[in-house]
């Protein structure tokens, strides 16, 4: 499979503070090749922060990917019948949406589009970005991980001394994760040292 016949499904959610690396990311990719579709949360999608305007950052997406981001679960549900994906990222994905995809919850447009995508046999791969990874959310982690069809992102603790239980992942690692995921391999190592 070239890489002009990727279509990636890129799902972003509130962690904010990560988001002008994303975008870098997904510029990269369209550059390299890639057919990227836009998928962002309601809060993604609605919630200005220290770190930006909602309104800019989806107003930059759609130019960077040339198509307007899915912000519907409606819309999202869609990718399931469709399925035009080869691999859905979620990057970040906050605790809050680990907790719900788990758990199977699927009351945003993220959560939708995993929930679609996995249907159709197909990688799903999740970027982690979240202060309660190794506290309340690691278990879910675990059983993510031990999950048919789930990759993770190589991941690193980002501040032990004020942010001990906190993990993200190595944003840069997104393509090469994407392609071992496309073959049924899982990235490694997964747990990475702060580069």
């Amino acid at each position: 499979m070239t890489l002009e016949n990727n279509k990636i499904g890129f799902a972003v959610t509130g962690s904010f503070c990560t988001h002008s690396k994303i975008k870098n990311i997904i510029s990269q990719m369209c550059t390299d090749g890639y057919d990227i579709t836009p998928i962002v949360s309601f809060n993604t999608a609605s919630m200005d922060s220290r770190f930006g305007k909602s309104s800019v950052f989806l107003s930059d997406i759609e130019d960077i990917t040339k198509k307007k981001p899915i912000m519907s679960i409606q819309d999202a549900e869609k990718i399931g019948p469709g399925n035009f994906l080869d691999a859905l990222v979620i990057a970040p994905c906050t605790g809050n949406t680990l907790a719900k995809l788990t758990c199977g919850i699927t009351d945003s447009p993220v959560l939708m589009a995993a929930k679609a995508h996995l249907r159709n046999e197909k990688p799903l791969i999740i970027a982690v970005s979240t202060n309660d990874a190794m506290g309340m959310n690691f278990q879910n982690i675990g059983r993510l991980f031990n999950t048919k069809n789930i990759y993770f992102v190589p991941f690193f603790q980002d501040d032990t001394n004020k942010k001990p239980r906190s993990l993200i992942a190595d944003f840069e690692l997104i393509p090469q994760t994407i392609k071992a995921a496309l073959t049924g391999r899982q990235l490694q190592p997964v747990l990475k040292c702060k580069s």
